[in-house]
């Protein structure tokens, strides 16, 4: 997904083309890429008990995303018994205006995928939100609200939130060396969802750039 403007720009990030696309289109495969980023290498094994399948999926999943340059083998830790994997990226982006013409069922599998991780990451908040320090639990929030905007007014206010996000501190392995006492990582997940009261004519096409959002993890 897109970097949200004003990030500083050496993020590491991979940006879709049709074959990283196609190769991210599964839920299992974004789910996996998600863990190495957050929490650093692993092994097929200890990454199927996260997700709840068995490490023949995980592995195979694995692979298809090594061809496509999402993960690569991490030799250093890995042995004849036992491979560990890596992320090659922090950061998703799919920002080719084209992209999701061309691969309209592989762009709709992608998001699909995006959209259930991040309510799965939301139920798992939810089930250990009672267990949570109250300092932590009382930062907790689910919000929505209804506006009413030109598309030229949702994009400005996207780039908006985008840059107020900038000004805070991105979780890496840095920052987490460098992070105050009592700093945590903390998933902020937005949504700019159009609700349209008439179909758009045809020659009215989305922004590209809107269907996209921030980092898989």
């Amino acid at each position: 997904m897109k970097r949200p403007e004003g990030l500083p720009t050496d993020v590491n990030s991979a940006v879709l083309d049709a074959k990283g696309l196609r190769a991210m289109a599964h839920p299992v495969r974004v789910r996996l890429v998600g863990l190495l980023r957050k929490y650093g290498p692993s092994t097929a094994t200890r990454l199927a008990e996260r997700l709840g399948v068995n490490s023949g999926t995980a592995s195979y999943h694995l692979r298809q995303l090594g061809d496509a340059g999402f993960v690569e083998e991490d030799t250093e830790r890995g042995n004849a018994r036992e491979r560990w994997w890596r992320s090659v990226h922090q950061m998703t982006e799919l920002n080719d205006p084209e992209l999701a013409d061309r691969e309209p069922e592989a762009t709709l599998a992608y998001l699909q995928s995006v959209s259930a991780a991040y309510t799965l990451r939301v139920q798992q908040t939810l089930n250990e939100l009672q267990t949570m320090p109250p300092a932590w639990r009382d930062t907790f929030d689910l919000s929505d609200w209804a506006l009413r905007l030109t598309p030229e007014e949702a994009a400005t206010l996207r780039e908006e939130l985008r840059a107020v996000i900038a000004r805070y501190r991105r979780d890496t392995p840095e920052a987490a060396t460098s992070a105050p006492q009592g700093a945590e990582r903390v998933g902020l997940v937005t949504h700019l969802l159009p609700e349209l009261d008439s179909p758009a004519t045809p020659d009215v096409r989305p922004d590209p750039e809107a269907v996209t959002a921030a980092e898989t993890s």
